[in-house]
């Protein structure tokens, strides 16, 4: 890679402030070794680094930069909502707008709260289903991970895959003990823990494409089988859309391919940058929460004013169809070249897409569930990883995270992406 000495320097700076120098564990680079460039800006497809290099990013903040980079309209949104005031802890207007437009795109969500992250919004939900059923247990998919709240941690994905920890250190046994794992798009076992447990599992929770151990589609039969034991054991069903709210489709999984969660967790997309996350579902559910109900849940910044001008601007831009069309556009685009690349080179690549968020991995076989995926060659992973950065190609620094498209990408862009990605793998034999 590049000397960075400047962001050497700062790396080493933050390191006397913040644990690791960072404030997220997977930008410390510990899967891949080395140190990350530290970024001092980005606009449109591009990010810009302390030692000024320039990179095509297909991290985008982790998938909530639809837009790009420093999108114009909503940086002026957001400059007009500051000139304002930047947070009340009271009600505002620009909340109900927000929420109008999240229950006219996703129509399970028939009440929304919003929440400042999308772990906030699965912890909630969590704490909803419990309330609203009065079960303790959850079950969750071995290898999704729905943020660092304590029942999600559990065999998690992710960020706890890459820097290879347990997970549940610092978590309760307890807590632990009431969250059951099950291999994603594996029905039976599902079932089994369900018979198990039965009148105790307050609610399943899904990613409907697991984005945290790379982008793992799901079978169909699976999402639908979850719908049906669900209702067969009268527990709820949570979808985690944090991910994949507004790239899977304009109206997430669920909108694709006609599904019906009982709530739904937001997060990314919608706050077009800026922190805020949501969760929401059929109205007696939602109406446990306080103030109406005995469910506690509160934030004293969710839905300020920055956050829902930030989302608002962002989901207006998403009504134009040609939006969706672009994107499916480049992403196949950049879905096939990798194929050939890997193909040329005489690697075994796996690729897959949903909508704009994509994934390879240097393995064989079909990937289905974490396993699968955890059986990918970690080592030649970190020397593409690195290839593709040093030519100017940004990716995640794990092999258990999506990438993303956005917008701002051109087909241009993926072009220079695939003539790296050659270069690259053709050194990788």
């Amino acid at each position: 890679m590049k000397n960075l000495p400047r962001s050497s320097e700062l790396l080493e700076r933050a390191r006397q402030s913040i644990p690791g120098g960072v404030n997220s564990p997977v930008r410390a680079y510990n899967a891949v070794g080395g140190n990350p460039p530290f970024i001092s800006r980005g606009k449109g497809s591009r990010i810009f680094d302390a030692d000024g290099n320039e990179y095509i990013d297909y991290v985008l903040s982790w998938g909530p930069l639809i837009l790009g980079h420093a999108d114009e309209r909503v940086v002026a949104a957001i400059e007009k909502a500051a000139r304002l005031g930047t947070s009340f802890g009271a009600p505002t207007e620009a909340e109900t707008e927000m929420a109008e437009r999240v229950r006219a795109l996703y129509p399970s969500m028939e009440m929304v709260r919003f929440v400042s992250s999308g772990t906030e919004a699965t912890m909630s939900a969590v704490r909803l289903a419990r309330g609203f059923t009065h079960r303790d247990k959850i079950i969750k998919f071995k290898g999704c991970y729905h943020g660092c709240g304590d029942s999600f941690l559990v065999e998690a994905g992710s960020g706890v895959a890459t820097q290879g920890i347990p997970g549940t250190l610092g978590v309760t046994p307890r807590t632990a003990a009431d969250t059951l794992n099950a291999p994603y798009n594996n029905l039976e076992v599902v079932m089994a823990l369900l018979k198990a447990n039965a009148g105790n599992v307050a609610a399943i929770i899904v990613e409907p494409v697991a984005g945290n151990m790379g982008c793992v589609l799901p079978r169909l039969s699976f999402l639908k089988g979850l719908r049906k034991l669900c209702d067969e054991y009268e527990c709820l069903l949570i979808y985690d859309e944090v991910m994949t709210g507004f790239r899977v489709s304009r109206g997430g999984a669920q909108g694709k391919w006609g599904l019906q969660p009982d709530l739904t967790c937001l997060g990314k997309v919608i706050g077009g940058g800026l922190p805020v996350g949501a969760f929401g579902g059929r109205r007696e559910i939602m109406h446990y929460l306080a103030p109406i109900g005995n469910v506690y849940q509160a934030g004293t910044l969710s839905g300020n004013p920055l956050a829902m001008a930030a989302g608002i601007a962002t989901l207006d831009v998403l009504k134009d169809n040609a939006v969706y069309e672009h994107l499916e556009k480049i992403g196949a685009q950049l879905e096939t070249g990798l194929r050939d690349c890997a193909k040329e080179a005489g690697i075994p690549l796996q690729v897959y897409r949903a909508g704009s968020m994509f994934c390879a991995y240097f393995n064989e076989r079909e990937v289905a569930d974490f396993a699968t995926a955890d059986r990918s060659d970690k080592n030649r992973f970190v020397s593409y990883f690195w290839g593709m950065l040093e030519r100017g190609i940004y990716l995640a620094p794990s092999p258990f995270e999506a990438g993303f498209l956005s917008l701002a990408h051109s087909t241009e862009d993926i072009e220079k992406t695939l003539e790296a990605a050659r270069e690259v793998m053709s050194s990788l034999r």
